[in-house]
């Protein structure tokens, strides 16, 4: 009964580990996830209590809460009647996205069975129904019964995402990936903001001519050092890092005399250039910064514009309309978190406020809204100019020739005390973390320590969140990342109070969040890019090629049987090429084993002989590489063999490796900007928090030095393998 209603469940009974290893999901591990799930499983006699109520309940639902369609072939949705029901009328109604009525009527004897019972019916819907978000509505007539009504979210979605026309072509494009917090310029204030950004996107089209500039998240984060600086566990999944705006860039900055007194203080100056003049990012520092000038922009804003209703407050209106509820909980959060936080200097987390504030929909939370009604606004008002000058670097990226523009990042995570987590807590399991099996560099396995979505309540609410999701990180992009794209197919969940190893695999509904994800490329205009590395099945890259969602493929990684990387010719089109990600080493730092000494250094080595046999195995590495792009016919075939032990990596090799990456089939290449200037440190050492500087390098070079002769021949070097292979700007559409 227990494996039965797991399987029913979506509950895997067994995986297997990176090394073909099959683990059984132990029984006590089963129970805890039914019970994250909301099933009653902490004994045989409650289960099945439990779970006959579950089906009882579903039996009684004429209507799933969603229905995920294809836009080609006849719309179909599952009806389910009662016994006595079976020999009346089903009365629908149909309300179209776009303001449209469908009705129709049909006797339930005529609508034909799924199943045996005769109680669960097909109703083929007579109409075409376009792409989008449309409303069902139903009522039961049965002689001597009751009136019976039920109501569905019915979504109609493409076969496929988005893909540029020149990609539909078989052509292929470039991009360069920074780090924004990284990017140095003469005027930034400690990272780089959205002005910097622009300045970037506008070099990388002239100078680099690619037609993409890839960003790490920029979800919302607390700022709060070590724990609260990763972008990939954002305080939320919605909203973005007001550290990236532009301060003087704010319309009403020219306007606001204290704001521009306050910018002239030498104090300020001098904290300006502090922050600058840093190799590592000050997060608390430059949050203290900006936020002190946006509260005063903000008071000019509401004295000056917000009173009069002047044109700039009607925009906001629209700005705070379209976001609605979402929004004003995220802004209602910061604003708690602030109160709350200055009250009592140890509530560093929702989870230590009062109870009454615990609770999003209280009186009390109600009642605090709307004595602080101008922190809240605040809070709406400082993301509307996020999304203003956000908006404004996309469409200078566009107009400069750029095919894509902007690429974004969608974290995996959401932190456990952070504002999706204490707004929508029912949409996330308790009791279970999310985590991965066993593999090589975690050979116990991996607990990432934040809950898993809560599948059920996602499909009772219409997708309606994770559509959220999606379309809030895609807006003012051409292309979506999305970390750890297996989340579609099953995530790896670990009990509370169990070591990672003893987890097992949850599966959701693939199809449906697929479908939906397709819709939402079609209607905005991005490419769906879904990171794929590790233990990933294969019905999981099937699903992506299917649905048009370009793969990961990294230079590290993609080996034939010989330990040599794979052919160029042999990786798919429908893919994104890349030297490298953020959670492994650049390709300089790896011909001189940074990422070893890394390791070592914060102590993640269990044993004074990995050392030399992590040294060895890269030795081998490094050898296997040069065999590679000498068969190739990137490096010369007398080149040395024994620059595999040399520490660093030469002009030509880079040279090659760069050339060996542009030279493949697929669809996009993209070169991290470290990898461009050859430096040597990455941007995270997983499994650290203070042993490592994570998530806070910059760059060794400034913009201006991008520019000017210091980074030219890096920039040739690139610009000239665009251009042969068809990438560049205006290339060739099928090279």
């Amino acid at each position: 009964m227990l494996n039965r209603i797991c399987d029913q469940l979506r509950i895997d009974l067994a995986y297997y580990d990176i090394w073909g290893h099959q683990h059984h999901a132990s029984d006590a591990a089963k129970r805890a996830i039914l019970e994250s799930l909301g099933v009653a499983a902490s004994d045989d006699s409650g289960l099945k209590e439990s779970w006959l109520e579950l089906e009882r309940a579903r039996a009684a639902e004429i209507l799933d809460p969603v229905t995920v369609l294809a836009s080609e072939g006849p719309p179909e949705v599952l009806v389910r009647c009662l016994p006595e029901e079976r020999g009346g009328i089903l009365q629908a109604a149909l309300y179209t996205e776009t303001g449209g009525a469908l009705k129709l009527e049909r006797r339930l004897s005529e609508l034909p069975a799924t199943d045996d019972s005769g109680l669960s019916l097909r109703l083929i819907l007579p109409w075409t129904l376009e792409l989008g978000y449309h409303d069902l509505e139903v009522e039961i007539r049965a002689p001597g019964q009751p009136v019976r009504r039920a109501a569905q979210r019915l979504i109609v979605a493409p076969n496929r995402a988005y893909l540029p026309e020149r990609l539909q072509r078989d052509g292929r494009l470039a991009g360069i990936a920074v780090s924004l917090y990284g990017l140095r310029t003469a005027r930034d204030w400690g990272v780089g903001d959205f002005t910097d950004l622009d300045r970037f996107v506008q070099w990388a089209a002239s100078s680099l001519r690619v037609s993409v500039v890839a960003l790490n998240p920029l979800h919302a984060l607390h700022n709060r050092e070590p724990y609260n600086t990763s972008p990939y566990l954002p305080l939320s999944a919605y909203y973005r890092n007001f550290l990236y705006l532009d301060i003087e860039r704010i319309p009403v900055f020219s306007r606001c005399p204290a704001a521009q007194a306050l910018l002239r203080r030498p104090k300020i100056q001098a904290a300006i250039e502090r922050l600058r003049a840093s190799d590592l990012v000050d997060y608390e520092g430059v949050a203290r910064l900006k936020r002190a000038f946006l509260r005063l922009l903000f008071r000019e804003f509401l004295r000056a514009e917000w009173t009069p209703r002047t044109a700039e407050a009607r925009e906001f209106q629209r700005f705070l309309a379209q976001e609605g509820d979402l929004l004003r909980n995220f802004a209602i959060y910061c604003a708690l978190d602030e109160v709350l936080h200055a009250r009592d200097r140890n509530r560093w987390t929702w989870r230590d406020w009062p109870a009454e504030y615990q609770d999003p929909d209280s009186a009390a939370v109600r009642a605090f809204a709307e004595l602080h009604w101008r922190r809240v606004l605040y809070h709406q008002w400082v993301q509307w100019q996020i999304d203003r000058q956000l908006e404004a670097v996309q469409s200078s990226a566009r107009e400069a020739g750029m095919e894509i523009g902007l690429y974004h990042d969608l974290a995996l995570a959401t932190d456990s005390c952070g504002s999706d987590l204490w707004a929508y807590r029912r949409f996330f399991a308790q009791g279970c973390r999310v985590g991965s099996p066993p593999d090589g560099f975690a050979p116990e396995g991996q607990d990432w320590a934040f809950p898993p979505p809560q599948p059920e309540q996602h499909r009772r609410d219409g997708y309606r969140l994770f559509t959220e999701t999606i379309r809030k990180n895609s807006r003012h992009a051409g292309a979506l990342r999305i970390d750890h794209f297996m989340r579609f197919h099953r995530l790896f969940w670990i009990p509370d109070g169990m070591p990672a190893r003893e987890g097992t695999y949850v599966r959701e509904r693939f199809e449906d969040l697929m479908r939906i994800l397709a819709l939402e490329s079609v209607r905005g205009q991005f490419m769906v890019i879904g990171e794929d590395l590790g233990t990933c099945p294969p019905e999981v890259r099937d699903g992506m090629a299917r649905f048009g969602v370009l793969s990961y493929r990294l230079f590290y990684f993609e080996k034939g049987s010989d330990g040599l990387q794979r052919r160029p010719e042999h990786f798919p089109h429908l893919a994104l090429v890349s030297s490298t990600t953020h959670d492994l080493p650049t390709l300089a730092g790896f011909w001189g084993g940074r990422d070893i000494d890394a390791r070592k250094s914060a102590g993640l080595l269990p044993d004074p002989a990995s050392y030399d046999r992590l040294w060895a195995e890269r030795h081998t590495e490094k050898a296997q590489m040069i065999e590679t792009l000498i068969r190739d016919g990137c490096l010369p075939a007398d080149f040395p063999r024994e620059a595999a032990g040399w520490p660093e990596l030469t002009g030509e090799l880079h040279n090659a490796i760069i050339g060996w990456l542009c030279s493949t089939p697929s669809a996009l290449m993209l070169l991290n900007q470290e990898d461009l200037t050859k430096e040597t440190e990455q941007q995270n050492l997983p499994g650290t928090t203070t042993e490592y500087p994570n998530w806070k390098r910059k760059m060794k070079l400034t913009l201006e030095q991008l520019e000017g002769a210091e980074a030219a021949g890096f920039v040739a070097m690139f610009r000239s393998w665009l251009e042969k292979s068809g990438r560049a700007i205006g290339g060739a559409a099928t090279p």
